[in-house]
């Protein structure tokens, strides 16, 4: 397995990997996947990653997104890491996380969240397992299909950056 930066020419896999999360109904508010320059807009241009197996084939995916266009939170990103249904369980995640934490530091960010949804227990297992820590329940904070939905809030502080 190896982990790169994603490519604009990975989209289509990257998007199927997507929609496999959405279709979990527990892993995004998303009931679609965007068009990649919907997804573009919305995601830093560092930090972008996937994994592929030995032939080539995509594996899952890690991105940021800026939690806000203040300035003062510049430093602040979200976290969205998606695995394929075949490569669930054997370590996918934990990798591509790994390589999101370094090449985020790198890019200056000090904090790195993610807002997990109560039922999705294997990303709240995989972000407690890279050093996240739990911060609190953001209740009903949004509907998916006309259902209200609670998301646990999970961040990541640097040891390296922003810490002056």
């Amino acid at each position: 397995m190896i982990v790169r930066t994603m490519k604009p020419s990975d989209w289509k896999k990257v998007s199927n990997v997507y929609l496999e999360g959405i279709a979990t109904g527990f892993a995004t508010f998303e009931t679609k996947a965007p068009s990649y320059e919907q997804w573009d807009n919305a995601h830093t241009t560092e930090c972008r990653l996937v994994a592929e197996d030995d032939n080539g084939s995509l594996m899952g995916w890690a991105a940021l997104s800026p939690v806000s266009s203040r300035c003062v939170y510049g430093g602040v990103a979200e976290v969205s890491v998606y695995i394929s249904e075949k490569s669930r369980g054997k370590g996918v995640g934990k990798l591509l996380m790994q390589h999101l934490i370094d090449e985020s530091e790198k890019a200056g960010y000090w904090t790195i969240q993610s807002g997990i949804f109560p039922e999705n227990t294997p990303s709240i297992k995989l972000h407690e397992k890279v050093g996240f820590r739990y911060i609190g329940k953001r209740e009903r904070v949004g509907k998916i299909h006309g259902v209200w939905k609670d998301n646990l809030l999970f961040e990541r502080r640097s040891s390296r950056v922003g810490i002056d």
